[in-house]
Protein backbone atom coordinates (compact mmCIF):
# COMPACT_ATOMS: atom_id res chain seq x y z
CA UNK A 1 0.00 0.00 0.00
CA UNK A 2 1.44 3.83 -0.76
CA UNK A 3 2.09 6.33 1.55
CA UNK A 4 -1.27 8.41 1.60
CA UNK A 5 0.20 11.66 1.12
CA UNK A 6 0.71 10.45 -2.24
CA UNK A 7 -3.05 11.10 -3.08
CA UNK A 8 -4.15 12.99 -0.22
CA UNK A 9 -6.29 16.11 -2.04
CA UNK A 10 -6.70 18.14 1.11
CA UNK A 11 -6.95 17.63 5.20
CA UNK A 12 -11.15 18.11 5.41
CA UNK A 13 -11.01 17.80 9.25
CA UNK A 14 -7.87 18.02 11.46
CA UNK A 15 -7.72 15.91 14.45
CA UNK A 16 -8.45 19.18 17.25
CA UNK A 17 -10.94 19.85 15.30
CA UNK A 18 -12.69 16.08 15.35
CA UNK A 19 -11.76 15.94 18.84
CA UNK A 20 -13.45 19.05 19.90
CA UNK A 21 -16.81 18.12 18.30
CA UNK A 22 -16.68 14.76 19.95
CA UNK A 23 -16.08 16.19 23.19
CA UNK A 24 -19.44 18.26 22.16
CA UNK A 25 -21.19 15.49 21.25
CA UNK A 26 -20.37 13.46 24.30
CA UNK A 27 -21.73 16.55 26.80
CA UNK A 28 -24.79 17.00 24.41
CA UNK A 29 -25.54 12.79 24.72
CA UNK A 30 -24.50 13.11 29.18
CA UNK A 31 -27.10 16.12 29.28
CA UNK A 32 -29.95 14.51 27.19
CA UNK A 33 -29.73 10.71 28.71
CA UNK A 34 -28.97 11.95 32.05
CA UNK A 35 -32.36 11.01 33.66
CA UNK A 36 -32.33 7.82 31.49
CA UNK A 37 -31.27 4.47 32.47
CA UNK A 38 -29.79 1.38 30.14
CA UNK A 39 -28.05 3.71 27.70
CA UNK A 40 -26.59 1.85 25.08
CA UNK A 41 -24.38 2.76 22.13
CA UNK A 42 -24.15 0.55 19.35
CA UNK A 43 -21.08 0.91 16.97
CA UNK A 44 -21.59 0.07 13.52
CA UNK A 45 -18.57 -1.97 12.13
CA UNK A 46 -15.88 -1.17 11.07
CA UNK A 47 -15.78 2.65 10.65
CA UNK A 48 -17.56 3.33 13.45
CA UNK A 49 -14.60 2.29 16.03
CA UNK A 50 -12.73 4.83 16.75
CA UNK A 51 -15.42 7.29 16.89
CA UNK A 52 -17.11 5.17 19.22
CA UNK A 53 -14.02 4.62 21.27
CA UNK A 54 -13.18 8.69 21.94
CA UNK A 55 -16.73 9.73 22.02
CA UNK A 56 -17.38 7.10 24.92
CA UNK A 57 -14.54 8.25 26.98
CA UNK A 58 -16.69 11.84 26.40
CA UNK A 59 -20.15 10.74 27.83
CA UNK A 60 -20.35 11.10 31.50
CA UNK A 61 -23.20 8.80 32.38
CA UNK A 62 -22.82 5.00 32.39
CA UNK A 63 -23.54 3.34 29.36
CA UNK A 64 -22.87 -0.27 27.40
CA UNK A 65 -21.70 -1.06 24.02
CA UNK A 66 -22.67 -3.20 21.66
CA UNK A 67 -21.80 -3.69 17.99
CA UNK A 68 -22.82 -4.76 14.50
CA UNK A 69 -22.07 -5.45 11.18
CA UNK A 70 -23.93 -4.08 8.42
CA UNK A 71 -22.76 -4.24 4.57
CA UNK A 72 -24.71 -2.35 1.54
CA UNK A 73 -21.79 -2.45 -0.81
CA UNK A 74 -21.00 -4.95 -3.35
CA UNK A 75 -17.27 -6.14 -3.83
CA UNK A 76 -14.70 -3.77 -4.65
CA UNK A 77 -17.04 -1.13 -4.72
CA UNK A 78 -17.09 2.17 -3.17
CA UNK A 79 -20.64 3.44 -3.35
CA UNK A 80 -23.48 1.64 -1.58
CA UNK A 81 -25.89 -0.80 -3.62
CA UNK A 82 -28.54 0.02 -1.73
CA UNK A 83 -28.91 -3.86 -0.58
CA UNK A 84 -28.33 -4.03 3.27
CA UNK A 85 -26.92 -7.53 4.87
CA UNK A 86 -26.41 -7.81 8.59
CA UNK A 87 -22.95 -9.66 8.60
CA UNK A 88 -22.90 -9.11 12.69
CA UNK A 89 -26.07 -9.10 14.90
CA UNK A 90 -26.01 -7.81 18.38
CA UNK A 91 -25.70 -10.51 21.21
CA UNK A 92 -28.01 -8.83 23.52
CA UNK A 93 -31.45 -7.92 24.04
CA UNK A 94 -32.35 -4.54 23.39
CA UNK A 95 -35.90 -4.21 24.76
CA UNK A 96 -36.53 -1.47 26.69
CA UNK A 97 -33.12 0.05 26.06
CA UNK A 98 -32.38 3.80 24.97
CA UNK A 99 -29.89 2.88 22.16
CA UNK A 100 -28.21 5.27 20.09
CA UNK A 101 -26.58 3.98 16.91
CA UNK A 102 -22.86 5.18 16.47
CA UNK A 103 -22.26 5.56 12.66
CA UNK A 104 -18.74 6.87 11.10
CA UNK A 105 -20.68 8.66 7.74
CA UNK A 106 -24.37 8.62 6.29
CA UNK A 107 -24.47 9.05 2.63
CA UNK A 108 -27.95 7.92 0.83
CA UNK A 109 -29.43 6.73 3.98
CA UNK A 110 -30.15 3.85 3.03
CA UNK A 111 -27.51 1.77 5.46
CA UNK A 112 -28.83 3.38 8.57
CA UNK A 113 -32.11 3.45 7.67
CA UNK A 114 -32.46 -0.51 7.29
CA UNK A 115 -30.35 -0.65 10.92
CA UNK A 116 -33.31 1.55 12.59
CA UNK A 117 -36.12 -0.29 11.12
CA UNK A 118 -34.63 -3.75 12.08
CA UNK A 119 -33.79 -2.93 15.79
CA UNK A 120 -37.17 -0.64 16.29
CA UNK A 121 -38.98 -4.10 15.62
CA UNK A 122 -36.94 -5.37 19.27
CA UNK A 123 -39.02 -2.67 21.13
CA UNK A 124 -35.69 -0.26 22.59
CA UNK A 125 -37.16 2.36 24.97
CA UNK A 126 -35.74 4.83 22.51
CA UNK A 127 -33.72 4.92 19.21
CA UNK A 128 -31.30 6.96 17.65
CA UNK A 129 -28.87 8.47 15.29
CA UNK A 130 -25.05 9.52 16.31
CA UNK A 131 -22.77 9.90 12.58
CA UNK A 132 -19.55 11.63 12.62
CA UNK A 133 -19.84 12.82 8.98
CA UNK A 134 -23.22 13.59 7.11
CA UNK A 135 -23.33 13.70 3.32
CA UNK A 136 -26.87 15.42 3.54
CA UNK A 137 -26.95 16.29 -0.22
CA UNK A 138 -26.16 12.28 -1.06
CA UNK A 139 -29.44 11.31 0.89
CA UNK A 140 -31.81 9.02 -0.70
CA UNK A 141 -33.82 8.01 1.96
CA UNK A 142 -35.01 9.86 4.98
CA UNK A 143 -32.56 9.38 8.18
CA UNK A 144 -33.37 10.97 11.92
CA UNK A 145 -29.93 12.00 12.54
CA UNK A 146 -29.91 12.84 15.90
CA UNK A 147 -26.02 13.68 17.04
CA UNK A 148 -24.17 15.17 13.99
CA UNK A 149 -20.68 15.83 13.89
CA UNK A 150 -19.78 17.09 10.88
CA UNK A 151 -21.42 17.92 7.47
CA UNK A 152 -19.65 17.64 4.74
CA UNK A 153 -19.65 17.61 0.94
CA UNK A 154 -20.20 15.06 -1.35
CA UNK A 155 -16.32 14.08 -1.97
CA UNK A 156 -14.30 10.76 -0.85
CA UNK A 157 -12.96 10.44 2.67
CA UNK A 158 -10.70 9.02 4.35
CA UNK A 159 -8.87 8.18 8.29
CA UNK A 160 -10.33 8.36 11.54
CA UNK A 161 -12.07 5.01 10.77
CA UNK A 162 -12.91 5.37 7.43
CA UNK A 163 -11.14 3.23 4.73
CA UNK A 164 -9.75 2.90 1.35
CA UNK A 165 -9.65 -0.65 0.23
CA UNK A 166 -9.38 -1.53 4.18
CA UNK A 167 -6.45 0.77 4.68
CA UNK A 168 -5.95 4.42 6.57
CA UNK A 169 -8.48 3.99 9.11
CA UNK A 170 -5.94 4.68 12.06
CA UNK A 171 -4.83 8.36 10.77
CA UNK A 172 -6.08 10.61 12.97
CA UNK A 173 -7.85 13.27 10.60
CA UNK A 174 -10.45 13.32 7.94
CA UNK A 175 -8.66 13.42 4.66
CA UNK A 176 -10.00 14.14 0.64
CA UNK A 177 -8.64 11.54 -1.71
CA UNK A 178 -7.54 13.01 -4.81
CA UNK A 179 -9.56 10.09 -7.34
CA UNK A 180 -6.71 10.98 -10.50
CA UNK A 181 -3.70 10.43 -8.36
CA UNK A 182 -5.18 7.36 -6.51
CA UNK A 183 -6.14 5.98 -9.65
CA UNK A 184 -2.75 6.97 -11.36
CA UNK A 185 -1.01 4.64 -8.30
CA UNK A 186 -3.81 2.20 -8.10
Amino acid sequence: MRDYREFLGEVLIPEDKLQARIAEIGAEISKDFVEKDNLLLVCILRGGVLFLTDLMRQISIPHAIEFMAVSSYGVGNRESCGHVRITLDLNIDIRDRNVILVEDIIDSGYTIAAVLELLSTRKPASICVCTLLDKAERREVFVPVKYSGFSIPNKFVFGYGLDIDDYYRNLPFIGVVDLDKYQAIE
